[in-house]
């Protein structure tokens, strides 16, 4: 593939796909990777170090949109169903038989509280891009998704992370994407932070 994505956690990314209740801290670093749960299927991952706030046209913070990127990583049973899934619909199957997971972009709306998967990524056991659906997916309530749906968990528990390190993702968007911030976007951020406490 002539693209990888996180190809430094590969070995350990694939033990860990194989012993779904492995504890997560064993197998990826925690410095990159927060891991948030794992269900009989899917273990969920999200990277705590590409994390940024928006921007406007004119290159203002826009403290409302937040994009995030997450991993998951599949057991042997959600795999079959993927690749089912795509003989199915009579997709391309070239490199499926080597798919470990995915890899998702989630734009978050904090106004709206609101989640859309932007982008998504099958991955290969080299962490290979397989296919790319870029798409305008339905943004998805965040309330109003149970306290146990297993996507519920995911995106509040990348929300709570947010919160707690606000400061460290302006600074990240500031230096990274050339964002500036205005005093109005100040009285945004301060009131991020107080959703933490």
């Amino acid at each position: 593939m002539n693209k990888r994505w996180g190809a430094g956690i590969l070995a350990a990314a694939m033990l860990f796909m194989a012993q779904p209740q492995t504890s997560a801290e064993e197998v990826i670093s925690p410095d990159i990777y927060q891991w948030v749960q794992s269900t009989s299927r899917q273990n969920y991952f999200f990277n705590k170090q590409q994390m940024y706030f928006g921007q406007d046209s004119k290159g203002v913070l826009d403290a409302n949109i937040m994009l995030v990127p997450a991993l998951k990583t599949y057991d042997l049973v959600q795999i079959q169903d993927v690749q089912a899934k795509r003989r199915w619909k009579m997709l391309p199957m070239e490199g499926y038989e080597n798919l470990v997971g995915t890899a998702e972009y989630l734009r978050f709306d904090l106004a709206a509280e609101t989640v859309t998967v932007i982008r998504h990524e099958d991955l290969d056991d080299e962490w290979g891009v397989l296919s790319v659906t870029t798409s305008a997916d339905k943004a998805i309530k965040i309330a109003d998704l149970s306290e146990k749906d297993v996507d519920g968990v995911f995106y509040r528990a990348i929300l709570k992370y947010a919160y707690a390190h606000v400061d460290e993702m302006v600074q990240r968007t500031e230096t990274v994407k050339k964002a500036h911030v205005t005093d109005s976007v100040k009285k945004k951020l301060e009131a991020l932070k107080k959703k933490h406490k």
